[in-house]
């Protein structure tokens, strides 16, 4: 069975509704990576150096990453050998076939949640990456799967960020536990804790400051919320989610390395993937930070905050080569 029927299949036992979120998300990338490697294919029947040059451009354009692109190149190179693949055309579904491979990754993106009691979920990240869109979404999503929620208003240095998040506590119907703007924010994850221990919550998402990465001041206060948050809850925080930009490219990859490397992440959220042609930076942050890309922001409303499913993903990318192939099957 052809790759792409597979991927056809394995996608018909999701929902749907789903499936329409990840297109719609990833329609700019469709067009501006997947397109430009279809009519490459169109104009060049033969695979030969010149193809593989112009390959590696689209690639490099669409954010993949170059290390991770020159890998790729050398790996169709083994698989036109090793096959006898001598048209152009026969090589994309190698590709999506790769390109699945890269973004799957071995450990599981699924969140950590606490089976014994409350579950704490921190948020880090720079300004400006949607981290309190994100944060809201998410609460919405779990009052969605009967979860109680509550939130913490830790971000207490960015002018606006205390009352941003309150409006989404508002329009999800969550309480923000807050103190004043500029207080210390270890002292407001500890009476986020508190009262999330006292009203039995199943799930407190905590936001936290985000001034850029380089100000060591930065890592101490997120080591200071660690520590109260371990001293009441010990084996929290549950999840360190770190909230990127998918619309800056590479500067979100060199970002999540300078952070993630300090501040104990373990899972990523990229946002704006739906304001992006360079959705392959995805596949790069997959490859170069070997971290679970655990969310991805596909649009404005609620439910476009969707769990990352590398299946869903290729075949959103995809979808109109695999209706040319089912069409020329049909036929």
């Amino acid at each position: 069975m052809s790759f792409f029927k597979k991927l056809k299949e394995s996608i018909a036992a999701k929902t749907e509704s789903v499936t329409n979120i990840f297109k719609e998300g990833l329609e700019k990338s469709r067009k501006g990576f997947v397109e430009k490697v279809a009519e490459l294919i169109t104009r060049r029947k033969k695979i030969d150096e010149a193809f593989y040059e112009e390959l590696e451009e689209i690639l490099i354009g669409a954010d993949v990453g170059v290390t991770t692109v020159m890998n790729l190149i050398d790996e169709l190179r083994d698989e036109v050998k090793k096959r006898k693949i001598e048209e152009a055309a026969e090589l994309q579904p190698v590709l999506s076939e790769k390109l699945v491979g890269l973004l799957r990754g071995d450990e599981s993106n699924k969140l950590n949640m606490n089976s014994d009691g409350m579950t704490v979920i921190l948020f880090v990240g720079v300004n400006g990456v949607g981290k309190t869109t994100t944060i809201g979404k998410l609460a919405h999503r779990f009052k969605q799967q009967g979860k109680s929620v509550l939130l913490a208003a830790g971000d207490t240095f960015r002018a606006g960020a205390i009352e941003q998040l309150e409006v989404w506590g508002q329009r999800v119907g969550v309480d923000v536990i807050k103190q004043q703007a500029g207080s210390d924010p270890a002292a407001v994850m500890f009476d986020a804790v508190q009262a999330a221990k006292q009203r039995g919550v199943d799930v407190l998402l905590c936001d936290t400051a985000g001034r850029l990465q380089n100000k060591s001041n930065l890592m101490e206060e997120l080591n200071k919320i660690f520590r109260v948050i371990q001293r009441e809850v010990p084996d929290a925080p549950h999840e360190v989610l770190m909230v990127l930009d998918a619309t800056t490219g590479q500067n979100a990859l060199s970002q999540a390395k300078l952070f993630g490397e300090k501040s104990g992440v373990t899972g990523l959220v990229l946002t704006k993937l739906d304001g992006t042609a360079k959705g392959g930076i995805v596949i790069a942050i997959r490859q170069e930070l070997n971290m679970p890309v655990k969310f991805v922001g596909l649009g404005e409303k609620m439910e476009d905050l969707q769990e990352f499913d590398s299946e869903q993903f290729v075949h959103a990318l995809f979808a109109g080569l695999i209706q040319e192939q089912e069409q020329k099957d049909a036929e």
